[in-house]
């Protein structure tokens, strides 16, 4: 043992590495932490879900104030002005009190951070700047960044990626996203309500890709509502930059004529691509799969024996939670405990106005495996966002024809992010839709919907 320096070394201070390192640390095993940004917390923390949310929530409460919503509940706040410093100003604020938050952690938990970039000297040994360093467990979790759209450039000043969208000086006259994805649509969403017109192209035929077909439809009726433009199976074909401004070519996804489109800013967002460039994976004995990532078993130990991964950089749905989830299973199996991460139980989420929201299969995968029953139920007949003038989206329940077990729930309402939670909870204990409908939910609450949409699904809703 004392040949080692670490018990567990993780590469990546993410959400998923910076939970692996503090859980390790919790087991009593001596933990390090390599992390090359200058705060921790990764993309999630830094430049991804926090900040984000931060302009999410403060988009929609101008809205509410700009638009006339608060008038109609008899708030009347006069001239309604934007200032965007202030805006950016409390969601680096955010930023700045979570990570620091991650800094403490480490250090009541004695984890030892390695500012650095981190890259493979052999099975058991990584480099960080001028020193080695051997570990006995070394733990993968360095994440995901931008896929970048062959030739476009990003310059993030008026072609940017989710980070430059998150630092705009100034809000865009027209902004065009490319890509009808989580990121994309959330971000448009921030910059629309502010005042940008917005224009969202799509390669697909529906928005939001992987998740159920009627979210997918509801999702794009609700954004052209909202005013957003949506130009679905198109493909960019070319970006130019002059003088300020972008010159989109685009076409019709099979082929046909092209057109242009003028915008002040143009967000690229066509998905992320796990971090594994300069990781020297070889010299650990380790290479990636088409999809670029590393593969696993089910206790997320890789090919090389006191290897692990976890995270984007692992198979499965890039998404916070579920790192976060993987950083602490694979901490307790590099113990000696058994850690388990239910995959087919993960929620997601797209935090826009209303919240979209899904856990398990979606109606399309349900019905490819056997016999399914339904059942929904709109929010506008929920008394919570009645009253709150909230009327937009529904709840799904799938169940099986036969076992009635519950094998999917899918939402559109403004808290969809919270009330998939009990749908995730009640799926990873094997409910049933009348263990759902028949669990008694406080009133008046939005999430009494998902008991009305599990009774609907032996047809017997109360309120529908």
């Amino acid at each position: 043992m004392a040949d080692y320096d670490y018990d567990v070394l993780v590469i990546g201070a993410g959400p998923g590495g910076y939970v692996a390192a503090i859980r390790a640390a919790q087991l009593g095993l001596r933990t390090a932490c390599v992390e090359s940004r200058e705060t921790l917390g990764g993309t999630c923390l830094n430049v991804g879900c926090i900040p984000s949310k931060a302009l999410l929530h403060a988009s929609e409460l101008y809205e509410a104030a700009a638009g006339g919503a608060l008038a109609k509940l008899g708030i009347k706040t006069g001239a309604v002005s934007l200032d965007l410093a202030a805006m950016h100003g409390q969601r680096t604020d955010a930023v700045k009190g979570l990570t620091a938050g991650i800094a403490f952690l480490f250090k009541k938990n004695k984890v030892e951070w390695l500012n650095g970039h981190a890259a493979f000297a052999g099975t058991d040994s990584v480099k960080v700047g001028d020193r080695t360093i051997r570990a006995k467990n070394i733990v993968i979790a360095t994440g995901s960044s931008v896929t970048p759209l062959p030739g476009v450039e990003v310059d993030q000043k008026v072609v940017v990626d989710s980070t430059g969208a998150l630092e705009l000086g100034k809000v865009p006259e027209h902004l065009v996203v490319i890509g009808g994805g989580v990121i994309g649509l959330e971000l448009g969403s921030v910059w629309r309500r502010v005042g940008a017109k917005v224009t969202v192209v799509e390669f697909l035929d529906q928005l939001l890709p992987g998740m159920d077909g009627e979210i997918r439809k509801e999702a794009g009726r609700l954004f052209k509502k909202q005013g957003m433009e949506l130009k679905l199976s198109t493909k960019v074909t070319g970006v130019k930059v002059k003088g300020g401004k972008a010159t989109l070519t685009v076409e019709p996804a099979q082929g046909g004529a092209s057109e242009t489109i003028e915008a002040d800013a143009v967000l690229v967002s066509i998905g992320r691509r796990p971090n594994t460039d300069g990781l020297e994976l070889a010299a650990a004995g380790l290479a990636t799969n088409q999809r670029g990532q590393i593969e696993v078993d089910h206790q997320f130990r890789t090919a090389t024996p006191g290897i692990w991964a976890i995270g984007d950089v692992a198979p499965g749905p890039m998404l916070a939670h579920k790192a976060e989830d993987e950083g602490i299973a694979v901490a307790e199996n590099i113990a000696g405990l058994t850690g388990i991460v239910n995959h087919d139980v993960i929620p997601s989420v797209v935090y826009t106005a209303p919240e979209i929201a899904g856990v398990g299969l979606t109606e399309e995968q349900a019905k490819e495996r056997g016999e399914i029953k339904t059942g929904k139920f709109p929010m506008a007949a929920n008394s919570r966002a009645k009253t709150n003038h909230e009327p937009d989206g529904w709840v799904k329940v799938i169940a099986d024809a036969k076992t009635d077990r519950v094998l999917g729930v899918w939402m559109i309402a403004s808290v969809a992010g919270t009330m998939i939670a009990q749908a995730a909870q009640a799926m990873e204990f094997g409910a049933t839709s009348e263990d759902i409908a028949y669990t008694c939910h406080a009133h008046p609450t939005h999430s009494e919907a998902v008991k009305e949409a599990a009774m609907a699904v032996t047809g017997k809703p109360i309120h529908m």
